[in-house]
């Protein structure tokens, strides 16, 4: 196909589709609790282990292979239905599925039978399967996708710094850097806290983090942890209970009308 300037060029910005959306953070912090605010929302759920919150009803869907959840996404985008809002809880489940697929595909007993690293190549190309799965989703049933992860303390070898460890997605580095590179918003969840020195007598001093229960987003990065966005959003934003859509949607692109 001959492409020309003239033809071929149309002006888009981010805020014309809907968000992909990761979400992770510590433990028990409310991660499920905020993707449950968004409008009209459908859980994949990738693991046994996986519940929605107390006090909350959603839709689910459980998906026990690689296989499941392709068909969950296939029938999001092909059946009839009124979700605007997809949510894969978790990341950790997913891996876990692709993984099983690679080994099933290959004839491997686990992801480091191939040795040198190769199974999780093999993977990650698996994880991507599922990237053009989700962005399908978007471009044609115009929902937002949100991924909700575990987090895990990384050693991150800067280049130009002393190295340190920061937060991440729990996930395989290879894994990881899918997830990231193809969400709109990485959102990290967590209390903030403040290290306060006490005087513990003859000469010495201890310290210990003080800090409330107010729970954070924070929506750029720094050196503690991994977190992004493309909607010019604040570097952090406090997160309420049923209140952290609404304090999300003043920057995302507004949802799908609901069918009458």
């Amino acid at each position: 196909m001959a492409i020309s300037l003239k033809g071929s060029i149309k002006k888009k910005s981010a805020a014309e589709d809907q968000p992909i959306i990761t979400i992770y953070g510590v433990p028990k912090i409310g991660k499920s609790s905020l993707a449950a605010e968004f409008p009209r929302p459908v859980f994949i759920q990738t693991a046994a282990g996986e519940s929605v919150p107390a006090g909350i009803v959603a839709d689910t869907i459980e998906v026990r292979s690689y296989n499941d959840l392709c068909d969950a996404i296939g029938a999001l985008v092909n059946e009839e239905h009124n979700y605007a809002t997809a949510i894969f809880d978790s990341t950790t489940g997913l891996e876990n599925l692709i993984r099983a697929e690679a080994c099933a595909r290959n004839g491997w007993k686990n992801i480091e039978d191939p040795g040198y690293g190769k199974g999780y190549k093999v993977a990650a190309s698996i994880f991507l399967e599922y990237i053009d799965g989700i962005m399908t989703l978007r471009s044609l049933r115009q929902m937002a996708v949100i991924q909700l992860g575990h987090c895990d303390i990384s050693r991150f070898e800067s280049p130009t710094t002393d190295p340190y460890s920061r937060y991440r997605v729990n996930l395989h580095k290879d894994a990881a850097d899918i997830i990231e590179a193809n969400s709109d918003v990485i959102a990290f969840l967590n209390f903030k806290a403040s290290i306060k020195k006490v005087d513990a007598g003859f000469n010495k001093q201890l310290t210990h983090a003080e800090g409330g229960g107010t729970r954070w987003m924070f929506l750029e990065e720094r050196p503690g942890f991994i977190a992004g966005n493309r909607f010019s959003m604040p570097a952090e934003l406090q997160f309420k209970k049923g209140e952290g859509y609404a304090a999300l949607a003043k920057y995302l692109p507004a949802p799908l009308a609901e069918a009458a």
